[in-house]
């Protein structure tokens, strides 16, 4: 699945004028290109102080929390990273991002069901989100693959070759093991 990493005021644009609004008076974007360049030089602990320190001034700022949440869930941190993405999605409702990243996180832990949902709320505020789209089309087969296994009767050998068929597929289609 794919987690949002891209520089957040540009996936803002096309989210409307209450969330450019917002984020017009978000942190100079230099804040998150200084924490960005630390972090993938491998200094994460720098990375995030710097960030922590430009949030405490600036607690209202969807950008900093976002990209603070984006390196805690690449560290694996990821009951952090989902305590950051949830407070942003209740504090800023309108913003697809933060209900994507959260998808994915929930989706690694198998919770599926409750991924589909945060997906789809992305889509409701924003349905062109490509990346929750693309998200959404893998938890759907996801949740294909748990019906076809659930569907499985060995006494039935007449259903189990159409299954075992579309257990394949869905298997491939979801880069999963045969």
């Amino acid at each position: 699945m794919r987690f949002v990493v891209a520089l957040f005021l540009l996936m803002l644009a096309a989210t409307g004028a209450r969330a450019a609004t917002t984020l017009a008076a978000a942190a100079p974007v230099d804040e998150v290109r200084i924490a960005e360049l630390l972090f993938r030089s491998g200094d994460s602990a720098a990375a995030l102080a710097k960030l922590d320190r430009a949030i405490a001034a600036k607690p209202r700022d969807a950008q900093l929390r976002f990209q603070k949440g984006v390196f805690l869930a690449e560290l694996k941190r990821d009951a952090d990273a989902i305590a950051t993405f949830q407070a942003l999605s209740e504090e800023f409702p309108e913003l697809p991002e933060p209900y994507n990243n959260l998808a994915v996180l929930h989706a690694a832990q198998g919770r599926i069901d409750t991924a589909r949902e945060l997906l789809e709320a992305a889509l409701r505020h924003d349905p062109g989100y490509r990346a929750a789209q693309e998200n959404l089309g893998d938890v759907y087969v996801r949740l294909a693959l748990r019906a076809y296994e659930r569907a499985e009767d060995p006494a039935n050998a007449a259903n189990q070759t159409a299954l075992a068929r579309k257990l394949l597929l869905a298997r491939q289609l979801g880069g999963l093991p045969r």
